[in-house]
């Protein structure tokens, strides 16, 4: 099981990453947990500039936006 972490003040897009997260790991079968982190000490943990970001397994994998579609997909297929 995947432990993903989605960093972020809790905008609109934070909570779209997240959504989208969710949504294409039950589309394919993938055992993760995704969590919303909203503290600044969070941030700075893992040195995000920009946000959303998301950590996967405690390795920011992605900072600045929401990610495409293809990328979460082969986040889903490196574990």
């Amino acid at each position: 099981m995947q432990d993903i972490k989605v960093l972020g003040s809790g905008c609109a897009k934070c909570e779209k990453t997240a959504s989208l997260i969710e949504k294409l790991a039950q589309e394919q079968g993938a055992s993760v947990t995704v969590e919303k982190e909203t503290r600044p000490e969070a941030l700075i943990t893992y040195g995000v500039m920009r946000t959303p970001a998301v950590v996967i397994d405690g390795q920011l994998v992605h900072s600045g936006g929401i990610p495409a579609t293809t990328d979460i997909v082969s986040w889903f297929k490196q574990n």
